[in-house]
C-alpha cells in the first residue's frame, strides 16, 4: 500500500491543516459579513433619522416664512 501512495503520509496532515485553514475561512467570512449587514443597517436607520430631521427643520422654515408674511401683512 504504501508503494501505491508514497505521499499518503504526507497528504492526510496536510489536508487536516488545510480543513482547518478552509473552516476558520469561513466562520471569519460569516462573522464579517454579519457585521457588515449590521452597519448597513445602522447607516440605514441613521439615514432616515437625518430624513426626518430635515423635514421638521423645512416645516420649522415654511412656518416661520408665514409667520414674517403675517408680521409684515399686519
Amino acid at each position: 500500500m504504501n508503494q501505491a501512495f508514497p505521499f499518503l503520509p504526507f497528504i492526510i496532515p496536510f489536508a487536516g491543516m488545510l480543513m482547518v485553514v478552509v473552516v476558520v475561512g469561513i466562520v471569519f467570512w460569516f462573522k464579517t459579513r454579519e457585521k457588515e449587514l449590521q452597519f448597513h443597517q445602522e447607516m440605514r436607520i441613521r439615514e432616515m433619522e437625518h430624513q426626518r430631521k430635515l423635514k421638521e427643520l423645512e416645516l420649522e422654515i415654511e412656518k416661520t416664512k408665514v409667520r414674517q408674511a403675517v408680521d409684515r401683512a399686519a
